[in-house]
């Protein structure tokens, strides 16, 4: 009793003054070999002082954690080795699957972070699972949002889990050749977070206060080494593929085709902190479909980068800019392209390089450049896209970056392409100390040949964030002429303005963990209408955290809408389209419940009910969950919005249901099927996908994909993959 009392007291202190204090633990230097088995009965580790004393995050972040945690760390001149002992009420645990790089939140895992560079933005994050499924990822931006997480990032390393009679433990051994760090390094910052499902607690080694995101480097310790480190030396790592297979397309009635390619990649250490990456005839047959969404608005809507090529390290090329509405580098615009009828097609690429990491310790670098494929009978030219950056961190957790992008076309003068397009620009990325201010300030500017004035792109966002208090500002002017081939931008000449404010109840007792109000408006004004005011949002919700894990939102929207262009909402071809220069003002509710997603079933039901343009609009959404541990997850989301709009405008159901199948047989074999069935896509996908991982890194996929018409029942395309990779390092 006493001991927790002295700990609460300290806990107190420590958040009054800000987090500041930071807590340390001792690495280690053995000569010795360590079996990583996950038992810890090693001499050696018995005889290395353990760092414990975990206090919570969730339910609470002022008490200790019921389950306890104990971390020791050993080292040799090859490998670090973490050995961590987590107290436990039971052995039943909770967990999703076998599959590697699992999702953390809602499970029995723990995470270990490594900021090598001590810089608070960039770290390597490595966690385990009771039954010892592993994975590993990178932090960027200092982790401030849930954006900043990477777990496509590959690494070798062992671990393995052992269960005991009330703990579990886990032995990591992870190669200094697999992280970038200092030459002669001393320290590292360093952090630990565990979520124990039994006690429905997350805990902490590093006080870190509930308003801020869990994996925030604003808040982290210190692992100090008894000896400086040596240089690290990261071996070059080869990675070639094979794929074959076959596909028939029956809505062109082309006749079905066999194939195979050969290709690869190779990973180059360059000097103490970069990496040279490269890619010859790159495939992605294996890579997870795009899941069917259903778009009732007026533009593109943008869908995550799924190709790791394109992913790691992808915040020094894709951070830049405004987010939704103005980022100017978005890599899906890579390898895909619009033929003469305007369709949009694949793009095969060529070839690529990345070169990306530290030259020392505050300045970051990032060179891409990747060359498409020719395909003149579509109209379509090669094109050589490339991409410099450079990242300056500045104060305590803050940076100044830069950037220059370029898309030039070799063929342009048979085609309609343009010979160039090319941005320029530079962002100031604020972090404070302790996270509670958060933003940015940008100038992009755009040039293309005979365009070459004006073309901005500007904004600026700041963000706040205290225990009871949080909100931002934001603003945009993105000019109608500035134009940025590979970026993500919707809408052009437009001046988009708005913010949010929120507040918080923390209860002592009861079944909420947290309420949360908020209202956030948001105006955008068109530069061709002398800037008169063409849309607004006003908004006004509710969010209340249950202690279970479950969640609780209401809101009320109100919206303008100004339609420059005729738009169908149904996107039926029997139907009158709204007309141009018409307006709307329209208000709807929206409901959202999510259930404990600890439990072997989980829910999360949305509805959405309300005017729309002209009419009106009934939305219900669903997200279904049921596992049977450890092996067996079946999903099943749906989408159904009934539009009625008066006269002939058009009335529809558009029906969106996807059925998910994730089966893992061991911690080396895994099977998955999506099957997605859009009306509003006419089509119904069916995808499946068989790995097995023979070795570290190393995969055979065999992938099945079904497509079909549904409003006229009948074949779309099938195709059958075959791929085979291997990691080798030299």
């Amino acid at each position: 009793m006493k001991r927790r009392f002295l700990l609460i007291l300290a806990l107190l202190v420590v958040s009054y003054s800000g987090y500041s204090q930071k807590r340390s633990i001792s690495a280690k230097l053995i000569n010795q070999e360590i079996l990583v088995d996950g038992k810890l009965d090693e001499s050696v580790w018995l005889s290395q002082e353990p760092s414990g004393e975990f206090t919570q995050y969730f339910p609470t972040d002022t008490l200790p954690a019921t389950n306890d945690s104990e971390i020791r760390i050993l080292y040799d001149k090859d490998a670090i080795y973490i050995g961590l002992t987590m107290q436990t009420s039971s052995d039943q645990f909770v967990v999703n699957s076998l599959r590697r790089d699992y999702r953390g939140s809602g499970i029995d895992n723990i995470a270990i972070m490594f900021d090598t560079f001590n810089d608070g933005n960039n770290a390597f994050i490595f966690g385990m699972t009771p039954l010892g499924v592993q994975r590993e990822g990178l932090i960027t931006n200092g982790g401030s949002t849930r954006n900043d997480y990477q777990f496509s990032w590959d690494a070798k390393w062992q671990g393995e889990a052992f269960i005991g009679d009330g703990y579990y433990s886990l032995e990591m051994a992870i190669p200094f050749n697999s992280l970038k760090f200092e030459n002669n390094a001393t320290k590292w910052g360093f952090r630990v977070h565990r979520f124990d499902m039994q006690t429905n607690e997350t805990s902490v080694w590093v006080p870190i206060p509930q308003n801020q995101i869990l994996g925030s480097l604003a808040f982290t310790g210190e692992l100090e080494f008894e000896r400086p480190l040596s240089d690290s030396k990261t071996s070059v790592a080869l990675i070639p593929f094979l794929t074959a297979g076959s596909s028939k397309d029956f809505e062109n009635a082309t006749p079905k085709s066999s194939f195979s390619s050969i290709g690869g990649d190779v990973k180059i250490p360059v000097g103490k902190g970069m990496n040279l990456d490269l890619t010859f005839n790159p495939d992605f047959s294996q890579v997870e479909v795009d899941n069917f969404i259903t778009n009732l608005t007026r533009f593109e809507v943008s869908l995550p980068e799924r190709r790791q090529f394109f992913i790691d390290n992808n915040d020094l090329f894709g951070a830049f800019g405004g987010g939704r509405d103005a980022n100017p580098f978005f890599s899906r615009r890579i390898g895909i392209a619009k033929d003469n009828n305007g369709n949009t097609i694949e793009n095969g690429i060529t070839a690529g390089m990345r070169l990306t990491g530290k030259l020392n310790d505050k300045l970051r670098v990032g060179v891409l450049s990747i060359q498409t494929e020719s395909d003149l009978d579509n109209g379509i030219p090669s094109n050589n896209n490339s991409m410099i950056a450079l990242q300056q961190k500045v104060f305590s957790r803050s940076n100044i970056s830069a950037f220059i992008l370029n898309r030039e076309s070799s063929e342009s003068e048979n085609t309609d392409y343009e010979k160039y397009n090319r941005v320029i620009g530079v962002d100031y990325n604020l972090a404070s100390a302790d996270n509670t201010y958060v933003g940015k300030f940008y100038t992009h500017k755009s040039l293309s040949p005979g365009d070459t004035d004006g073309n901005l792109s500007v904004g600026t966002n700041i963000q706040y964030n205290t225990r009871s208090w949080s909100g931002f500002l934001d603003a945009i002017y993105i000019d109608e002429e500035f134009v940025s081939d590979l970026g993500f931008i919707p809408r052009k000449g437009i001046l988009k303005w708005g913010g949010k404010i929120g507040y918080r109840i923390w209860p002592k007792n009861g079944i909420f963990n947290s309420h949360s109000f908020d209202t956030f408006q948001s105006y955008t004004h068109l530069s061709s209408l002398d800037y008169t005011q063409t849309d607004y949002l006003r908004n006004f919700g509710y969010e209340g955290r249950l202690n279970n894990q479950g969640q609780i939102e209401l809101s009320v929207n109100n919206r303008y809408t100004f339609l420059t262009d005729e738009f169908s909402p149904t996107r039926q071809d029997d139907a009158t389209p709204l007309p141009a220069n018409s307006d709307y003002n329209y208000t709807s509710v929206r409901f959202q419940f999510q259930s404990d997603r600890r439990k072997l079933f989980s829910y999360n039901l949305q509805t959405d009910i309300g005017e729309f343009f002209n009419g009106t609009k009934s939305s219900f959404q669903t997200r279904l969950n049921f596992r049977v541990q450890p092996k067996l997850n079946v999903g099943l989301n749906s989408n159904i919005d009934r539009i009625d709009l008066p006269e002939d405008y058009g009335s529809a159901t558009i029906v969106l249901i996807s059925p998910r199948i994730d089966y893992t047989f061991n911690r080396s074999l895994f099977w998955s099927t999506l099957i997605q069935y859009s009306n509003q896509r006419d089509n119904l996908g069916i995808n499946s996908r068989l790995q097995w991982r023979f070795a570290p890194l190393s995969d055979l996929f065999l992938v099945y994909n079904d497509n079909y018409f549904v409003n006229q029942w009948g074949p779309r395309s099938r195709s059958i993959n075959l791929k085979l990779t291997y990691w080798l390092n030299i």
